[in-house]
C-alpha cells in the first residue's frame, strides 16, 4: 500500500495581522532607539539588530487564497504543507512553494491511434483533473525543472505549466493505450465493446488509466470524456462506402422481408376469397412479377394481359 507523504506542517503560525502589529511596533521602537543614538551608542547598536531582525521576519507573511497551498521546505527538508486559507505568518527561513489545488481543464488536440482492428483513427478527449498531493507534484516528479527564479506568481505559474506539461504526456499515452484496446465499431457483427457504442465504458476505463498513470505526480482525474472520434483521412472514404453499403444491405432486408409477407398474404387470400385458382407455375410468375414491383428501385411499368388465365 503506497503511503501519502504528505502531511499538514505543524510549526508556528501566527495571524498575519498580529505579527504585522508586532512588526511595525518594532520599527516604531528601533526609530526612538535611532533617536537615543546620540545619548548612548548602545541604542545604535540595539536599533540595527532589531531593525535586520525585523526586515528577515517580514519574509514569514503568506497570503493563501482558497484551494492554494504551500509546501514549506527548510534548507531542503519538507516541513509540511500550509493549506489555511487567509492571511498569516511563519518561520521566515522556510521556503514557501505555491501551488493551486483549483480543478483544470485539458482538452488537446486529436491524435491518430489504430484501434484494436489496426485501423488508423482520429480521437480526442476532455479530461479535468486537479492536484491532490503536493509532496509528489514538488518532490517525485521533476516539476520543479521549469520553474525560474524569480517572484512567487511566476513561479507558480512555472509550476502550473509543469505539471499542464505532465498530465499532457501521460494523457496522451492513456489515449493511445485505452484506444488500442478496442474497434471504432462492430463491422464484423461481433459482440464486444467498440469505441463509437460503448462511450460510458471506454471512458470509465479511460479515467482509470489516467489516475493510475498519474498517481505518481499526485494528480487526481475528476473525469475524463472521449470528445472526438472519426476514421483517419486516408480510410475515411473507404470506411464511408462500407457503412453506406452496409445501411443499403440493411434496407434491401427489410424490403425483402415485407415483399414476401405482402405476397404471401395477396396469395393467401386470394386462395381464401376464391377470387382466382392459379396452378404452381402461375403462383410462380405472380410471385416473380410482384416481386420485381415491391422490391424494384424504380417503379413498375404495367403490362396488361389480355389473355386468359386457364
Amino acid at each position: 500500500m503506497e503511503t501519502n507523504r504528505e502531511y499538514s506542517y505543524k510549526g508556528l503560525v501566527l495571524n498575519g495581522f498580529l505579527a504585522l502589529l508586532i512588526v511595525l511596533c518594532v520599527l516604531a521602537f528601533c526609530i526612538y532607539c535611532m533617536v537615543k543614538t546620540e545619548a548612548n551608542s548602545f541604542f545604535g547598536l540595539l536599533a540595527g539588530i532589531l531593525f535586520l531582525i525585523t526586515m528577515i521576519c517580514c519574509a514569514g507573511f503568506v497570503m493563501q487564497e482558497p484551494n492554494e497551498a504551500k509546501a514549506l521546505v527548510f534548507f531542503g527538508k519538507y516541513k509540511g504543507t500550509l493549506n489555511r486559507t487567509g492571511f498569516y505568518w511563519v518561520n521566515p527561513l522556510l521556503s514557501k512553494k505555491a501551488v493551486s489545488l483549483r480543478a483544470r481543464n485539458l482538452n488537446p488536440e486529436p491524435i491518430k491511434v489504430n484501434d484494436k482492428s489496426g485501423n488508423p483513427v482520429l480521437i480526442g478527449m476532455v479530461l479535468v483533473w486537479k492536484l491532490q498531493d503536493t509532496y509528489k507534484a514538488l518532490f517525485e516528479i521533476d516539476s520543479q525543472s521549469l520553474a525560474t527564479p524569480g517572484s512567487k506568481g511566476t513561479s507558480a505559474r512555472a509550476l502550473s505549466a509543469a505539471f499542464e506539461n505532465f498530465v499532457r504526456v501521460q494523457s496522451d499515452a492513456a489515449l493511445r493505450q485505452v484506444a488500442g484496446c478496442y474497434a471504432y465499431d462492430n463491422a464484423e457483427g461481433k459482440d464486444e465493446l467498440t469505441l463509437r457504442s460503448n462511450a460510458d465504458e471506454i471512458n470509465e476505463r479511460l479515467v482509470n488509466t489516467l489516475n493510475d498513470r498519474l498517481s505518481m505526480a499526485g494528480i487526481h482525474v475528476q473525469e475524463a470524456r472521449i470528445n472526438y472520434l472519426a476514421y483517419a483521412p486516408e480510410i475515411a472514404a473507404v470506411m464511408l462506402r462500407r457503412q453506406q453499403a452496409d445501411a443499403i444491405i440493411a434496407a434491401r432486408e427489410k424490403i425483402v422481408d415485407g415483399a414476401v409477407s405482402m405476397v404471401k398474404m395477396a396469395l393467401d387470400k386470394l386462395k381464401a376469397e376464391g377470387v382466382v385458382n392459379l396452378d404452381e407455375e402461375r403462383k410462380a410468375a405472380m410471385v416473380s412479377n410482384l416481386l420485381v414491383v415491391l422490391c424494384g428501385d424504380e417503379p413498375a411499368q404495367p403490362v396488361v394481359n389480355s389473355g386468359s388465365l386457364y
